[in-house]
């Protein structure tokens, strides 16, 4: 294998011959940088409020940065934080996108068995139907006893916890499920 040098004299040599070109041509003007001049960051002018990403249990600090109107221009990590030190995963980055999406739904949608197509409900609507199938699940499933002894449970339903909920959110959550006789509860940060 033969073995490859560098010249030194023609490296030296390209240098110079840069150098003596710029200063019998001169500066190239740069024409994107007089348009930049003139451009103002989004956030310019906007009041930061420092918040929580709202996706894990890790609890990574961002900025929002909103306007006078309290309208959100922007969501970054905070670099004082010393939870993230600035930093966002993918999903923390998606945080202003998800939040000015106009494609978003605000409403409660519902989509019939074997229908194609989407409707509009009332959030009462959709209350009452989960209401509704919870307790026709729950009576079809629960179990009073079993080999002679008192279990009240049902297996029919389960509960999966978000890793955002504080504690107070999951006491609660835990509460409502025993009391229902649900059995498999379970945390999505635990898996």
């Amino acid at each position: 294998m033969a073995k490859t040098t560098i010249d030194i004299t023609s490296l030296a040599s390209a240098r110079g011959t840069r150098a003596s070109l710029g200063e019998r041509i001169g500066e190239l003007p740069n024409v994107a940088s007089q348009r930049t001049k003139q451009l103002r960051a989004r956030i310019d002018g906007a009041k930061a409020v420092t918040s929580v990403c709202p996706y894990c249990a890790v609890g990574c600090s961002t900025l929002a940065y909103v306007d006078d109107s309290g309208k959100l221009l922007d969501v970054e990590g905070n670099p004082d934080s010393p939870i993230n030190a600035g930093h966002l995963c993918p999903k923390g980055s998606a945080i202003f996108g998800m939040t000015v999406n106009d494609r978003r739904w605000t409403t409660v949608h519902y989509r019939a068995p074997f229908a194609t197509e989407w409707e509009e409900k009332p959030l009462a609507w959709a209350l009452e139907r989960i209401a509704a199938r919870v307790k026709e699940t729950r009576d079809a499933t629960f179990v009073r006893e079993r080999d002679g002894k008192r279990v009240n449970h049902t297996l029919g339903i389960a509960s999966l916890g978000g890793a955002t909920f504080g504690i107070e959110e999951n006491y609660l959550l835990g509460k409502l499920m025993h009391s229902l006789g649900v059995v498999a509860i379970e945390n999505q940060a635990r898996i």
